[in-house]
């Protein structure tokens, strides 16, 4: 009969619960859950941005970052009112100052206005400190140059972290990315392999990222708005398409309802 002291009963009582928990973490690597499993245990990635929302309803929202240019922008209301869609355009301080006109016209057309930065830095390479001053500034200019008051807040590169989002939650602010990343930045794209790639990737609770200066950008919203229409699709503003009480983000980015 084998005896152990009390010494060895412990060391065998911790090797047993570290391997239950070790046989536990491995069974979830195999379910949706990991990446949360992951996250409780290292404290990493634990936050998440809002890239797309769980919905029934065959609801999408597009949205056009302004940091460069404004030569395609009365070109792209245009065609938005054409097609009677509002969407949401996130400004930066930057792009504010250079045309504070056009910024006028895309409130005063009804569009959603969110915050895109002061001065489009890396944010995950600020201090809280610097990550406020920069909402601040950000959301200050918007009210004082188009009287909108913004909730929602799309990082710079798509660049967060768990601070990232903290502190905008800090502010009311809502971190929105993006699920259709349409390029349409990419010189080396056609109009053609635009409208492509956002058709094919498109789902219902779907987030559209466009530039309001891309090369293309007018020729493929005039050809995929209607397209996606034809498909059923309502196109919302972001907040619109948001759900608005008890709600979270999973692992993936989606939001969901509690």
């Amino acid at each position: 009969m084998v005896v152990f002291s009390l010494k060895g009963k412990l060391k065998l009582i911790i090797f047993v619960i570290i391997l239950a928990v070790l046989v536990a973490l491995a069974g979830y690597v195999f379910t949706n859950d990991a990446r949360e499993i992951v996250s409780m245990v290292t404290g990493r990635d634990s936050l998440k941005p809002i890239y797309q929302v769980d919905t029934e309803e065959k609801k999408i929202a597009i949205s056009f970052d302004a940091c460069w240019g404004s030569e395609r922008t009365d070109d792209i209301l245009d065609i938005l009112d054409d097609n009677k869609v509002k969407a949401t355009f996130f400004l930066v301080n930057i792009w504010l100052e250079d045309y504070p006109d056009k910024a006028k016209e895309v409130a005063e057309r009804g569009h959603e206005i969110g915050l895109h930065s002061t001065t489009h830095p890396h944010f995950t390479q600020l201090s809280v400190e610097e990550m406020k001053e920069e909402l601040t500034k950000n959301k200050e200019m918007v009210k004082k140059v188009t009287g909108y008051d913004a909730k929602l807040f799309r990082p710079p590169f798509g660049d967060y972290n768990n601070e990232v989002i903290k502190t905008a939650r800090e502010l009311d602010l809502t971190t929105i990315q993006w699920s259709v990343d349409s390029l349409d930045w990419r010189e080396n794209l056609s109009a053609q392999d635009i409208s492509k790639r956002i058709l094919e990737r498109v789902e219902k609770g779907s987030i559209i990222l466009m530039h309001n200066d891309g090369q293309h950008t007018p020729e493929v919203i005039k050809a995929v708005l209607p397209e996606l229409k034809r498909q059923g699709y309502s196109i919302v503003p972001i907040s619109e398409l948001l759900i608005k009480d008890d709600w979270y983000v999973d692992s993936e980015g989606i939001q969901r309802k509690k």
